[in-house]
C-alpha cells in the first residue's frame, strides 16, 4: 500500500520536457506494438514483462548509474494512425521514478486490437515524440514487435521522411508468433529496422521470454559507458 501511495504521489512530478536543468545522458523511447497479432494473453505478458522489466534490480542500476538521469517515454503502436501515450517523458532519478512509470504500465488498458503492423509511422511518431522530448546527450528508440510490416510505408522510409539525425533505433523481436514463422522477421529487423550509432537488436523466445528480453535491452541502452558505443547492427550472442 505505502509503495502504491509512494507511486501516485510521483504523478505530480513535473514533465521531462519541463524540466530546466536536466543535462540527461539518454532520451529513450520505447514503442511497444499491440497491433491484431497480439491476443489478449500475449499482451498480458507484454505489459507484464515490461512493468517487471522497469523495476529489476539490474535495471534499475544501470538507470541510476549516473548522475545524470534518462529521460523516458512509452507509447503503444499498431495501425498507421494508432499510436497511444503509455507514458509521457518523465525523467528518472530515483527508483521511485521507475516504479511510477511501472505501476502506469501495468493498469494501462490496451490502446487498440485491430489494426495491422505500420512500423514505418510507428517510428515516424517515435522521432516527433523525440523531438518535442529534453535535450539529452543521446537519442535512442527502442521498437519491439512480433511481425514485420505489412502497412503504409516502411522503416527505412520513416529513416529519410524524419528527423533521425545522431539517433539510434534498437529492435526488440518477440520470434516463434505461428503467424510469421522464424525465418523472415529476425532478417527485417537486422536489414531495415536497426538504424544508427551502435544500433542491436535483442531476441525473445515468444511473449513468456519478453520480460527476460526486455530486462537485458534496457540494461544494455541506459548503461552510462555503453551509449553510442556498441558495434553497430549486432544480434545479442547470449540469445541463443
Amino acid at each position: 500500500m505505502r509503495r502504491w501511495l509512494a507511486a501516485l504521489a510521483l504523478a505530480a512530478l513535473p514533465q521531462a520536457g519541463a524540466a530546466q536543468d536536466d543535462g540527461c545522458r539518454l532520451a529513450l523511447v520505447l514503442a511497444i506494438d499491440v497491433s491484431s497479432s497480439v491476443d489478449d494473453g500475449e499482451y498480458a505478458l507484454q505489459k507484464g514483462g515490461l512493468a517487471a522489466a522497469l523495476i529489476a534490480p539490474d535495471v534499475v542500476r544501470a538507470f541510476l548509474a549516473s548522475p545524470r538521469p534518462v529521460a523516458l517515454n512509452i507509447f503503444e503502436w499498431s495501425g498507421r494512425y494508432n499510436q497511444v501515450s503509455v507514458q509521457d517523458w518523465v525523467l528518472i532519478r530515483s527508483r521511485a521514478h521507475l516504479l511510477y512509470v511501472a505501476e502506469n504500465v501495468a493498469r494501462f488498458e490496451r490502446s487498440y486490437n485491430e489494426f495491422p503492423t505500420a512500423m514505418g509511422y510507428a517510428l515516424g511518431h517515435a522521432a516527433k515524440e523525440l523531438e518535442r522530448g529534453p535535450p539529452c546527450d543521446a537519442k535512442t528508440v527502442d521498437i519491439s514487435g512480433d511481425g514485420i510490416n505489412n502497412e503504409g510505408f516502411r522503416p527505412p522510409n520513416a529513416y529519410n521522411a524524419f528527423n533521425f539525425a545522431g539517433v539510434t533505433v534498437n529492435g526488440l523481436v518477440i520470434n516463434g508468433a505461428d503467424h510469421e514463422g522464424e525465418t523472415n522477421l529476425i532478417p527485417f529487423y537486422q536489414n531495415e529496422v536497426l538504424h544508427g550509432p551502435g544500433a542491436f537488436l535483442e531476441v525473445a523466445q515468444g511473449f513468456r521470454d519478453f520480460e527476460r528480453a526486455m530486462r537485458r535491452k534496457l540494461e544494455r541502452e541506459v548503461a552510462p559507458g555503453l551509449i553510442g558505443v556498441l558495434p553497430a547492427r549486432g544480434v545479442d550472442p547470449h540469445n541463443g
